[in-house]
């Protein structure tokens, strides 16, 4: 039996990690387990991309021409689909305008549809022709969360999106020894004693709220508070609360950006209290991650962390400051952490998502005889 021949865009490991590397990095650990298939993974620094796959018979690393992106969809990854006669190749959100095989396409989110006050103008309309386009011309589309699907479905016309939700990196249910972590980030950082909230910078990610509790309910007197994600869109809200604080309080927040996976899981260790009051999502993985190191999460109620149910009892509304309040408490007093992380194992697994998207890909073979 001929093997399937799947490209996947492997370009977001040349940055720093974001929710497509963990999604990629979950999926494809498993996927080329799969010996019937031979897979191209494509990025600039294949080096890097080989230590976190690993060699494997089916697995060939390639490497882009060039870090230009327009060059890289126009010229280099048509080139490499033709060269190799690759059947699918695998993209996230936006897909090459010359089409050379079958396309796979992850749609992580379209909530610039959904809360276009959170997103500029000029971002919605690109990307709303980018990935409607990316779509319409793909031969299986997926999607992280039912939340997504149906949104997807709903703005662009796509009846069939199939559902390959994230996971959690194993590495997060590892054994650790809280203590040592701890004088480690204090050591490295200059931090104890705080509540962490790990995203990237937008208005929609709520930032000042959680900013503003922390502030007025006093919660400076006894921890710190972290956040650690890089700036893409700027929260003036925030910008201007933080502005107005005294000396005293400034030095109880910290802001780190270009934070290393490593330095990142010694944070998500070490920290007291996990937050996530992002107020829109496609997915939401990093509760999930703290969660699984057993560490004490609360996070909003809304959007796709509305299926988070095992979390149920931690979550709160985005924009009520006493309900996150109230869960501030409820977390760093709640004991009931094993039952939640045994729950969250049943629902979301990589192999599950390897699953789904197997069946994905069957389900468009079968509809071709």
């Amino acid at each position: 039996m001929q093997k399937i021949k799947i490209f996947v865009d492997c370009h977001v490991f040349d940055g720093n990690f974001q929710g497509t590397t963990t999604y990629i990095k979950g999926l494809y650990a498993k996927l080329i387990q799969e010996v019937n298939c031979h897979f191209f993974f494509a990025a600039n620094d294949i080096v890097f991309l080989e230590t976190i796959f690993g060699a494997h018979k089916n697995l060939t690393y390639i490497q882009y021409k060039t870090k230009n992106k327009f060059f890289r969809l126009l010229f280099d990854i048509p080139n490499i689909i033709k060269k190799n006669k690759i059947d699918y190749a695998h993209f996230q959100y936006v897909v090459p305008p010359v089409k050379k095989c079958k396309y796979i396409v992850t749609i992580h989110d379209v909530l610039f549809l959904d809360f276009p006050q959170y997103f500029p103008l000029g971002y919605r309309l690109k990307n709303k022709l980018l990935f409607k386009r990316s779509a319409k011309c793909s031969d299986i589309v997926l999607s992280v969360s039912e939340y997504s699907k149906a949104q997807i479905q709903k703005h662009f016309g796509i009846e069939k999106v199939f559902v390959t939700a994230n996971a959690v990196d194993p590495i997060y249910f590892e054994a650790f020894d809280k203590r040592t972590i701890q004088k480690e980030v204090e050591r490295k950082f200059g931090v104890n004693n705080y509540f962490l909230f790990v995203s990237r910078w937008e208005p929609r990610k709520n930032h000042h709220r959680l900013l503003k509790v922390f502030v007025e309910k006093e919660h400076y007197k006894n921890h710190s508070l972290v956040f650690i994600g890089d700036k893409a869109i700027e929260n003036k809200t925030y910008t201007d609360y933080y502005a107005g604080l005294p000396e005293t309080i400034k030095a109880k927040i910290f802001t780190f950006n270009k934070v290393n996976f490593e330095d990142l899981l010694l944070f998500v260790r070490g920290t007291n209290l996990s937050v996530y009051p992002s107020i829109a999502e496609g997915f939401g993985i990093p509760p999930l991650e703290s969660l699984a190191a057993g560490i004490p999460t609360i996070c909003s109620n809304t959007t796709a962390m509305a299926d988070f149910h095992f979390l149920k009892d931690c979550q709160f509304d985005p924009l009520n400051e006493a309900d996150l309040n109230t869960k501030i408490h409820f977390g760093l007093t709640n004991q009931d952490w094993p039952k939640m992380i045994s729950e969250m194992k049943l629902v979301y697994s990589w192999q599950k998502a390897k699953t789904d998207f197997i069946n994905a890909l069957y389900d468009f073979e079968a509809s071709k005889k």
